[in-house]
């Protein structure tokens, strides 16, 4: 006589107002992960400087915690596809947050022993890997949320542009490190502000009690409890009821790496990789570009004339690539994206220099087509595997990103040691890698965009 499954998913339970909820609170918690994540960037000279730290030093560590940030989001992916999309967002939420109080409380540690503050340091901004892992979570929960509440075609065509105003949580979190950063760093130093960045987490959390875990994971959830019961017969039915492959019992971080999941993680990972080299020239490092007198030699000392220009393209650019997306597939709408980012960006490095019009009119554009693509590009990952390795195969993707930073980080250094200058590093390492990426990309497998997948 079999007995009931221990795991019991009503699919009706999840109704419109809770993918609504899910919505706005994936929004916040992916927005204060950019908030800390940010925040170090832009605090890391401050905090160099107060604990004694040379410049190349400060480079040094900044490159350490970039790689444990990969590792971290990396290793989140197959134990969100085990214990449910829900538990993933309160654990990156909360992760993020641990990060940023006990960033706060490095020069404590630095004072009792300098080489174990460094040490320190690492493991916790490592630890903030989960708040970069965020958006990839997001991707995988949304996109299988958005195909219970958005199934039939008129409504599929929207999510795109939906999903693109949660992504948008990155410019918005980069304004907001920066605003903290101005109202309480003369306050309380670079501790405050770090110590302020772990408060929203605490409201997230208390929202997050309300979330439902999402139908696809939980058809899959029942269907493993089943298998386990030994109930092969039923779950094969329910399987087949759902669209879900009862025979892949594989972990998910091995099934990822085959059958339909293999072409996603190389060809979406390859061309994630590959743009991150192109972030970290024009985006992450596009200040020392533009101003550097071997690069485009503009005198641009106004920071907040770049952080405007910067995340104000990047929000437009997100909405418009999410709406764009949603017409003409999210693969061509990225792989597009990308190809006219790299054009942008090469006729701004051969543009004269002292043109200043010219020169910002082409950088804002180039921004546009690289970050807005992202947008589009996460939750094509996440509609890009089946709910066994969504998450596994969006925080691979995901965290390839931070090797490409690593990468790029390497190339452009050595470039300029050389004394190749900044127009040919970025040339080398910053554009072709991003013409590569939108090339490459074109070689994932299309989804229509009105087809809603529901394992």
């Amino acid at each position: 006589m079999s007995t009931a499954p221990t795991f019991q998913f009503v699919e009706s339970d999840v109704r419109p107002k809770d993918v609504r909820l899910a919505t706005w609170i994936c929004f916040f918690a992916w927005t204060f992960a950019v908030y800390d994540f940010v925040l170090f960037g832009n605090l890391l000279p401050k905090l160099a400087a107060d604990l004694g730290w040379r410049a190349a030093q400060s480079t040094g560590i900044n490159t350490w915690v970039t790689a444990g940030t990969a590792l971290v989001a990396f290793a989140i992916g197959p134990i969100v596809d085990r214990i449910g999309r829900r538990k993933g967002i309160l654990i990156a939420v909360a992760g993020a947050a641990v990060a940023s109080l006990l960033t706060a409380t490095v020069g404590w540690v630095v004072g009792i022993a300098a080489g174990l503050g460094i040490v320190f340091l690492v493991l916790v901004r490592s630890l903030a890997g989960l708040g970069y892992a965020e958006q990839a979570i997001n991707a995988a929960y949304l996109n299988e949320m958005f195909a219970h509440s958005h199934s039939d075609p008129a409504k599929a065509r929207r999510r795109g542009l939906i999903y693109s105003l949660v992504q948008s949580g990155w410019p918005v979190g980069s304004v907001l490190a920066a605003g903290s950063v101005y109202l309480l760093f003369p306050i309380g130093g670079w501790a405050l502000c770090f110590a302020v960045a772990a408060i929203p987490a605490v409201f997230i959390i208390i929202a997050g009690r309300w979330l439902k875990e999402s139908p696809q994971f939980g058809h899959r959830h029942q269907i493993d409890k089943m298998m386990k019961d030994g109930r092969v017969e039923e779950a094969q039915q329910l399987g087949k009821k759902y669209g879900i492959d009862v025979s892949e019992k594989a972990s998910p971080l091995i099934s990822v790496f085959r059958g339909e999941s293999l072409r996603s993680t190389l060809t979406i990972g390859g061309a994630f990789l590959l743009n991150w080299l192109g972030v970290l020239s024009f985006s992450i490092l596009g200040t020392s570009l533009l101003t550097a007198p071997d690069g485009k030699n503009v005198a641009f000392n106004n920071a907040l004339l770049v952080l405007v220009i910067s995340n104000a393209t990047a929000f437009a650019g997100y909405l418009f690539h999410g709406w764009l997306g949603d017409r003409i597939g999210r693969r061509n709408a990225i792989g597009i994206g990308w190809i006219l980012c790299a054009i942008s960006f090469f006729t701004m490095l051969q543009a004269p220099n002292g043109n200043f019009p010219l020169i910002i009119g082409l950088y804002s554009a180039g921004l546009f087509f690289l970050i807005g693509p992202f947008s589009a590009l996460l939750f094509f990952t996440g509609e890009s595997f089946p709910v066994h390795t969504r998450a596994t195969g969006s925080s691979i993707i995901n965290a390839s990103g931070q090797v490409g930073a690593i990468i790029g980080g390497l190339l452009i250094t050595a470039t300029l040691a050389a004394g190749a200058g900044w127009i040919n590093a970025t040339l080398w390492w910053g554009v072709i890698p991003i013409l590569a990426s939108g090339l490459l990309i074109f070689a994932a497998r299309n989804v229509d965009p009105s087809k809603v997948r529901k394992d």
